[in-house]
């Protein structure tokens, strides 16, 4: 059996799109799942579009996701150069365009942009051009002529204009096209590069790639690609096309939505264990209910099979379940190392600032949620004293008040200020008052956090706070409680 090669072969031209993440991650999942290799492959040929330091976030995004490929730029195995340009420089595209010429597959074009202008036409509202093989017909003194003369050329693939061409898709099945509109593609521009399409072909039958992962958007390339490979006469790969992103409102996901790259939801603090696990799902269907895979649970259960032909959508409301998922799983001591940053801001340096981690680690979905649930540790915030009043806890502004001022004094008293001191302390309070605990810790967690929803109870609040901040804060309860009842009367 051929052991299965499958590449990632990215542009580098920015951040790595959710798309392309997947495109990478499929890849990856259907090499490992047979033992098999993945290679990265660096497709620069569009110098245009290259953004200086892209190729190191392909790296990068690569190496923090886990996909860790067995052959590229940096691990040649003998299949390289694994970058194009580097390839280009060696003349192996132009090599291989000239077998084609040969052939009679491929042929020179030497028309220049006013007379390939001249070609265009609107189809269905759309203007397109169709080359109409002029220069096929050169002969071969008038190819030398203008080769010699130093006239600018391309080399066009000579697709037939008419019958039908053939391509199976694992996902979509069987796909026939009309020669007709197939048009003679550019294999070597102007400027001596590869198209993408050519080079792709080229690059993945020398380097042995027998599974072609890539977007839907590529499939009505593919016919011209199976048609390269048939006038070379090489075994056309396994073609696997993944279905279209979309996002809640069925758009194509794009970059103004904010969170269509990598990076962008790592920024916004997501984990990457998370996002992989959530991108994989995004066209694909295991075979049982779970939704929560390790990276090498989902190389054991991953069958390229089971791939949708309909739209993924990106769901920003099951992410960050899921990321909170992975938060509550994760070792306390790996997730304060991520989370203390967040915790200085907005909790400010000075606090036990592990205590505040264990108390959100299990209620955030991602890091950035712990601002709104712990700054009021920085500073109390202003509160409307219509925040004492409780019907399930029986309180009232009234009540509220009274329970601050008896409670002042002994909390003042109060010599161990752990949580489990402070909370025996008004336990007892409680027991000697003869109510229920919440007509004693509802006013007294209102106080110390001006706060309706908290991560932690009044004493557990208190601990982090210290005692003379939190006996600070219940005397400013208690005048603001003071002031709303004079109102009042």
């Amino acid at each position: 059996m051929t052991k299965i090669r499958t590449r990632y072969a990215p542009s580098p031209t920015g951040r790595m799109h959710v798309g392309n993440l997947r495109t990478a991650l499929y890849a990856y999942l259907i090499a490992k799942h047979e033992g098999g290799d993945f290679i990265l492959r660096i497709e620069d040929t569009d110098q245009e579009r290259y953004v200086e330091g892209a190729v190191e976030i392909i790296y990068r995004t690569l190496e923090k996701t886990g996909l860790i490929h067995d052959e590229g730029p940096d691990k040649d195995k003998g299949a390289g150069p694994y970058v194009q340009s580097e390839r280009q420089a060696k003349g192996i595209y132009l090599e291989y365009a000239k077998q084609l010429i040969d052939k009679g597959e491929a042929y020179y074009c030497f028309c220049d942009k006013e007379r390939l202008a001249s070609l265009s036409r609107t189809v269905a509202g759309k203007e397109i051009n169709v080359y109409d093989k002029h220069c096929l017909h050169l002969s071969k003194e008038e190819i030398e002529e203008k080769l010699s003369s130093g006239i600018p050329y391309v080399i066009r693939q000579n697709n037939p204009t008419e019958g039908t061409t053939t391509f199976h898709d694992e996902i979509y099945g069987d796909i026939t096209v009309d020669n007709g509109e197939l048009d003679d593609m550019i294999l070597i521009k102007s400027d001596g590069y590869p198209t993408y399409n050519f080079a792709n072909v080229v690059d993945d039958h020398l380097m042995g790639i027998t599974h072609v992962v890539r977007g839907n958007e590529y499939l009505s390339s593919s016919p011209k690609y199976n048609r390269l490979y048939e006038a070379f006469g090489w075994e056309v790969p396994v073609y696997v096309h993944c279905p279209l992103i979309t996002d809640e409102e069925h758009h194509k996901l794009s970059k103004r939505c904010g969170h269509s790259s990598y990076e962008d939801l790592v920024g916004q603090g997501f984990l990457s264990e998370a996002v992989v696990n959530f991108v994989a799902l995004l066209g694909w269907s295991p075979e049982g209910n779970e939704e929560i895979f390790t990276l090498e649970e989902l190389t054991k259960a991953f069958d390229y099979h089971h791939i949708s032909k309909s739209p993924a959508v990106f769901d920003y409301t099951k992410l960050k379940w899921m990321n909170g998922e992975y938060m509550k799983a994760m070792d306390f001591d790996t997730f304060y190392s991520m989370a203390e940053p967040y915790l200085e801001e907005a909790a400010g340096k000075n606090l036990d600032l592990k205590k505040i981690a264990e108390m959100v680690k299990t209620r955030i979905e991602i890091f950035p949620d712990m601002k709104d649930m712990v700054d009021f540790f920085r500073e109390l915030p202003d509160y409307d004293t219509a925040m004492y009043a409780h019907k399930k806890m029986k309180t009232t502004e009234e009540s509220s008040l009274e329970v601050l001022e008896e409670l002042l004094p002994i909390i003042e008293e109060q010599e161990a200020f752990d949580n489990d001191s402070l909370y025996q302390m008004l336990l007892s309070y409680v027991e000697k008052k003869g109510c229920k605990n919440g007509y004693a810790m509802w006013p007294v967690r209102t106080a110390v956090s001006g706060r309706q929803m908290t991560p932690a109870g009044a004493t557990e609040i208190m601990e982090v706070l210290g005692k003379e901040e939190s006996i600070a804060r219940i005397r400013k309860g208690i005048a603001l409680l003071k002031e709303a009842t004079q109102r009042g009367e």
